[in-house]
């Protein structure tokens, strides 16, 4: 089983905007760009990214997509943060 997992994500606070940016991934656009323009969350500055973190060190409902869910594929996961759009890279 993953201890450590690797990700992006754009923070943002409703839904239908999350969900737009998952649409416009899918149609081909850079997760970076999206995340400097959009990401509530100070890691947007650096295009989304959160590095490598370990199993249980975010809340709950981002750590199972980031431990269990598909990888690079963008998820949309709601936290008391908000709606996070989560491009997990890798596990170890």
């Amino acid at each position: 089983m993953a201890r450590t997992a690797s990700a992006l994500h754009i923070l943002v606070k409703h839904k239908e905007l999350a969900e737009e940016i998952i649409q416009k991934l899918n149609k081909g656009a850079k997760f970076d760009q999206l995340a400097k323009k959009h990401s509530t969350c100070p890691s947007g500055k650096k295009g989304g990214s959160l590095g490598e973190f370990k199993k249980g060190q975010m809340v709950p409902a981002f750590d199972k997509v980031c431990f269990t869910g598909e990888l690079i594929t963008p998820h949309l996961v709601k936290t008391k943060f908000g709606w996070h759009v989560i491009k997990v890279l890798y596990r170890t």
